[in-house]
């Protein structure tokens, strides 16, 4: 069984986490305000939260498919 509790305390609920997580907000709050239809897409930012973007590197809109899944390294990091 998944322990959502240890999974928020170790990983999600981190300052790092969090503050990607606003980033991940405020990026679709402004693609709304700019008048894009996000029903049913991700925005998606060009260079990754994970490899040191931020929003102002830039926003794209994508289907799920394309955004939540990239070649990994051997070590489970993105290429």
């Amino acid at each position: 069984m998944r322990n959502y509790r240890k999974e928020y305390d170790n990983y999600q609920g981190t300052e790092e986490q969090k503050k990607n997580r606003a980033q991940r907000n405020t990026a679709r709050r402004q693609a709304k305000a700019k008048g894009l239809n996000v029903q049913g897409k991700d925005v998606a930012h060009v260079k990754a939260l994970s490899k040191g973007g931020t929003n102002k590197d830039g926003v794209t809109l994508q289907p799920p498919s394309k955004n939540r899944s990239f070649k990994r390294n051997k070590d489970g990091s993105m290429k």
